[in-house]
């Protein structure tokens, strides 16, 4: 039998239209759009994209629903450009597929989106055959954005612990994308699939809401000592081999035995940066690639603020991502900064 390989991106695939403005509007009234650009996004697709540009010859599967609609359609042949196998990616007939305004805020670098759920609200763990994938980790999200997997399935406290179960039954690793909303409706979602992953690549905002902790400081910084210690409270909660927790400044990886290994963020300067918009899959890509070829983690972590860096030359979500080499020089380049020991 051959070892298993690559990764099978699987949940959120929709298109984001994404928008630049030049600031936040106060309601009623109006404000310019300096930009738009159409661009894949959805955990599933942000993650299979960024690992084709990371390697091309690395093996991405792609499985989740779509709508029977143009929008479906430019997903598939966003897939096919870069080599990604779509046959487990669905097709609802007639639905429409996910779309999110995604604005992007110049003057502050925040961006804010607004999503339709379309046929992601019919998503349910029977889209997912794990029985036939040859990859080795499993990368799957996002809670919170799918009605039907959000709810009890079956025996199981939502959908995502039923496609966890299911993975690791398959031999499968599994890591878990969250998508940052209210504390107690993440908690809610995210702390029973805690149990079934491998891996946890999240914010500092959302480490610390499944550990039930503020990780922000009252000036709006991280605060680092707080990460930690959310870190070992969540992997306490689960069987994870790592635990990472990204920010702006930098980055906490946390194992059960443990390790605390703190990382600067690449030090771009402001002129270099489009939006900020799909860094965090970026970095979890950049991570999930590392782990995958057994580097070690400080290496992992490097790479991860790289292809975080390299996105955020871009709007889109995917294509400011280069190859390993080409976001590892830009980290050469501009450095990584400085973060308390």
């Amino acid at each position: 039998m051959n070892a298993r390989r690559g990764v099978l991106s699987a949940g959120s695939f929709c298109v984001d239209f994404n928008k630049s403005i030049a600031r936040w509007p106060s309601e009623d009234t109006a404000s310019e759009v300096l930009r738009i650009d159409r661009q894949g996004g959805g955990s599933g697709y942000n993650m299979a994209l960024d690992l084709k540009r990371l390697d091309p010859g690395f093996p991405v599967e792609a499985t989740g629903l779509v709508g029977d609609d143009e929008l479906g359609r430019f997903l598939f042949a966003e897939c096919d450009a870069r080599g990604v196998d779509r046959r487990a990616l669905r097709v609802a007939p007639g639905g429409v597929t996910m779309n999110v305004d995604a604005f992007n805020v110049r003057d502050s670098g925040r961006r804010t989106h607004f999503y339709y759920q379309g046929v992601a609200a019919q998503l349910t763990p029977d889209h997912f055959d794990v029985s036939s994938t040859r990859a080795k980790i499993l990368h799957l999200g996002i809670p919170g954005a799918h009605e039907a997997m959000d709810r009890p399935w079956r025996e199981h406290a939502n959908g995502w612990v039923a496609v966890l179960r299911k993975a690791r039954a398959s031999g499968l690793a599994a890591n878990l994308e969250l998508m940052t909303t209210a504390a107690e409706r993440l908690a809610g979602l995210a702390r029973p699939c805690l149990p079934h992953l491998d891996t946890l690549i999240v914010n500092d905002t959302e480490i610390g809401a499944l550990a039930g902790r503020a990780t922000r400081k009252a000036d709006g910084t991280t605060d680092l000592s707080a990460v930690g210690a959310a870190i070992g409270d969540v992997l306490a909660l689960g069987a994870m081999r790592w635990a990472v927790a990204h920010f702006p400044e930098g980055a906490v990886a946390g194992g059960p035995d443990g390790t605390r290994l703190k990382l600067g963020s690449v030090a771009m300067p402001a002129h270099a940066i489009a939006g900020a918009n799909g860094a965090g899959d970026a970095f979890a890509a950049g991570m999930l690639y590392g782990l995958h070829e057994d580097w070690p983690i400080r290496g992992a972590l490097r790479l991860a603020h790289a292809c975080a860096a390299a996105s955020m030359r871009a709007v889109s979500t995917t294509e400011g991502v280069g190859t390993v080499a080409e976001c590892l020089a830009l980290a050469d380049k501009w450095g990584l900064r400085p973060i308390a020991a």
